[in-house]
């Protein structure tokens, strides 16, 4: 599949590369903790500086270093019980978990105490843990992303982590442990796949796009008619891959994704993955997606739209007519 990728992602065109250079990069220009490398546009270079100055290379190094026992510990319990019979209850919103989610998350919770004490954590299925009722750094977990997918025997779901920094995202991670593939983007670096830089590609047509949504059942009212304003332009909607279909268009393999009623833990984690990738991820009215956790948080749905190209996805947001707050 990588040999494939890397087709996909290295142009030969050399004036392509000289118009594109963020979608098509060598990986001589792989971006380091202390420097801004050719691939990232120059919009983001601010940004990324601030984020530097705050979390210093080594700071960075660890997190995604404990992210990455942190899925570890996820996909070994997951992988455990994944195509066996196990007890499903249904939450109040009648949304189903498993005795998988809780074990998983119970997981991931031990290794963040044990490294990072000061911390904060909220998951999806024990909510805010910490001694204070704030913290510089939270970290958001969705143990099992998809779990109508996990019950079904369907390995398309996925392990979300994120970890903010007063707020911003600045580590998240995709991991599928059924099939071993692990995405990771983190402020300062590009998006990689089980360790290989990974990114969008580019589309700038809507009727030439690949759609993903997890399921058109999913919107409703006014959220339904504004999704089948873009389905009818797209080339191909496609339906079933919960947060697997954000990997798949990191890795350049579709274009849009557009959701409605994710939660937090949905979708923090795939900032840093997507904008890392070079791709842009927003509300359905362009603004940056946006959730501080703390004891008092209401955990509320946002409505999500993702594109590899940032030409896509203003086409789609002007196709999607949103104006709600």
């Amino acid at each position: 599949m990588l040999a494939v990728q890397s087709r996909l992602f290295f142009s030969s065109d050399p004036q392509r590369h000289r118009s594109e250079p963020f979608r098509h990069w060598h990986p001589s220009t792989h971006l380091s903790f202390n420097r801004a490398a050719p691939c990232l546009p120059t919009r983001w270079r601010s940004s990324i500086a601030a984020s530097m100055a705050a979390v210093d290379s080594s700071e960075m190094e660890r997190f995604v270093e404990v992210g990455k026992r942190v899925a570890d510990a996820a996909g070994e319990v997951i992988r455990k019980y994944f195509r066996q019979p196990f007890d499903i209850i249904d939450k109040p919103d009648l949304s189903p978990v498993t005795i998988a989610d809780r074990d998983a998350e119970e997981s991931m919770v031990s290794i963040l105490l044990e490294n990072f004490p000061s911390h904060a954590i909220f998951g999806e299925e024990n909510g805010w843990r910490c001694q204070g009722k704030s913290a510089d750094f939270v970290w958001v977990l969705d143990p099992i992303d998809g779990t109508k997918s996990f019950i079904t025997g369907k390995p398309l779901f996925g392990t979300l982590i994120a970890l903010l920094y007063k707020g911003k995202p600045i580590v998240g991670i995709i991991d599928q442990p059924v099939l071993r593939e692990r995405w990771i983007g983190a402020d300062g670096r590009c998006t990689t796949l089980n360790g290989r830089e990974v990114s969008t590609r580019s589309c700038s047509k809507l009727s030439e796009a690949y759609l993903y949504t997890t399921s058109p059942h999913l919107f409703s009212g006014i959220a339904e008619e504004a999704f089948v304003r873009v389905r009818k332009k797209v080339k191909v909607p496609l339906y079933g891959c919960d947060c697997y279909a954000y990997a798949l268009l990191a890795s350049g393999f579709v274009d849009l994704v557009i959701e409605s009623g994710l939660k937090p833990y949905d979708f923090l984690s795939l900032i840093p993955v997507i904008e890392g990738a070079g791709g842009t991820i927003t509300d359905w009215n362009g603004h940056k997606l946006h959730w501080e956790p703390s004891p008092e948080s209401q955990v509320k749905s946002f409505n999500v739209a993702a594109a590899g190209d940032p030409k896509l996805h203003q086409l789609v947001l002007d196709a999607l007519q949103w104006h709600e707050s």
